[in-house]
This record gives structure tokens, C-alpha cells and sequence, in this order.
């Protein structure tokens, strides 16, 4: 019986067996019939195939092996579609511009890029609005020459006539020369003053004072267009107004 189950165990097929008869007490020894270990090589055989059979059939089906895709994913298909969009609409405006240049599209974008100019632009000098160069209680007597000198002789703080940046200041003699930048063509020289309280590239404000004036010289206040000396203006209560 041990044999037996070795066997199976095994999962091998059983070519021969040993087959022991009990012997009999009262019965004289005999020989076991020759076909009784055949009956039993079969009937191991049987079992065994059987069982192996079974196993087969319970083992899991081998799995299935993943399909391989060659195909593009969507992001990139989406991302091809948009940069040839692109390099259509390139395309379209170069030609537009080659061989209709004033075409509905073009005219549209030079009005665009017009309108950003105007905006970038500065405003010219007639634009601007002048204050006093003296305070507003200062009894200081300002008058203006026929080539459109601004002076005053009196103690007073000195203000400028309008908002810009200092772009020297250079002193003569004890007294101070400042050029103030309004724009970038439209300035204004000061000269004859005692003291200047800003520095080079500091901003002055037209109702802040930016120099003093002990009385003692003249002041002068000149405006200039670039290299033209302005005379377009005239004075109102101490303010130069520009001429309409």
C-alpha cells in the first residue's frame, strides 16, 4: 500500500507492482494468480491518469498577451492639429501682406498697431500745463521778455513749471543753473538761483519748490523746444498760459 501511494504521488505510470497475500493459518500456502498484479498496475494506472487529467483542468489559462498600439495618443494628434493651424494662419498673413497689401486683415492690424503708438506717445509741449515759477503767496513780480524769458528778482522759493527730472545742475559764481526735462524735446533752464535742493535725475513737481531764490540776482526762466527757445505764451496772474 505504501508503494501505492508513492506512486501517485510521483504522477508517474506503474509498470509493476508487488502483491503480498496474508498467509492462512488453516488454508496450505498459495500462489497468487498471474493476472492479479496486472489488475493492479491497471487499476494504479487509471488513478493516476485521473488525477493528472484533473490538475490539468484546474490549472488558470495562460494569460493573454497585451496588443501593441502604433497609433498616436490624443494629446499629440491635438497638439499637431494646433501648430499646423498656426503656421496656416502665418502663412495667410505673409501672403496677405505680399500680394494685397490693403486688404480688410491688414488695414485692421496697422489700425491696431497705429492706436498702440498714440498710446506710446508722448504729448507734445502745447499740451502740457505751465504753473508759476514763484508761490502762490509770494509778491514776487514775474514778467516775460519778447523772446519769452520768464524773471523774477525776489526772495522766494523757485518751483518748476511743470512735473519732469533734473538733468543738471551746474554752479557759477555762487549762483545755480538748472536744466529740467519736461519730455524728451520739451525742457526748461533756470538760472540766478542761491540754492537747489534736488540733485541730478531727481523728480520735481510743479507744486513742490526745488530751489531758493534770496533776491539778491535775477532769476530766469527759460522754456525750450529742443534747441528753440519758445515764446508761445504769455502770463496770467503770475502763470504762463500758452497761447491758443
Amino acid at each position: 500500500m505504501q508503494e501505492l501511494d508513492y506512486a501517485e504521488m510521483l504522477e508517474i505510470p506503474v509498470s509493476t507492482v508487488n502483491v503480498t497475500k496474508k498467509k492462512s493459518f488453516f488454508k496450505r500456502r498459495e500462489t497468487p494468480p498471474a493476472d492479479l498484479k496486472e489488475q493492479v498496475v491497471d487499476s494504479v494506472n487509471e488513478r493516476v491518469g485521473a488525477y493528472v487529467e484533473a490538475e490539468n483542468l484546474s490549472d488558470p489559462p495562460p494569460a493573454s498577451k497585451p496588443k501593441i498600439s502604433f497609433g498616436r495618443d490624443k494629446g499629440s494628434i491635438i497638439l499637431f492639429s494646433e501648430i499646423a493651424a498656426v503656421c496656416a494662419i502665418v502663412m495667410a498673413i505673409f501672403l496677405t501682406n505680399v500680394f494685397m497689401p490693403t486688404s480688410a486683415i491688414n488695414s485692421f492690424i496697422a489700425s491696431l498697431a497705429g492706436s498702440e503708438e498714440e498710446e506710446k506717445a508722448e504729448p507734445s509741449y502745447s499740451q502740457l500745463t505751465l504753473s508759476s515759477v514763484v508761490g502762490d503767496f509770494n509778491d514776487a513780480d514775474v514778467s516775460v521778455s519778447d523772446d519769452g524769458v520768464l524773471s523774477f528778482t525776489a526772495e522766494s522759493c523757485v518751483y518748476p513749471v511743470c512735473d519732469g527730472k533734473i538733468i543738471s545742475v551746474a554752479e557759477t559764481n555762487g549762483t545755480y543753473e538748472v536744466e529740467i526735462a519736461h519730455t524728451s524735446t520739451f525742457s526748461s533752464v533756470i538760472t540766478g538761483l542761491t540754492a537747489v535742493f534736488a540733485a541730478n535725475d531727481e523728480s520735481v513737481k510743479a507744486n513742490l519748490p526745488f530751489a531758493y531764490s534770496d533776491g539778491s540776482g535775477i532769476v530766469c526762466v527759460s522754456l525750450y523746444d529742443g534747441e528753440t527757445l519758445l515764446n508761445c505764451f504769455y502770463l496770467s496772474d503770475e502763470v504762463p498760459v500758452w497761447n491758443s
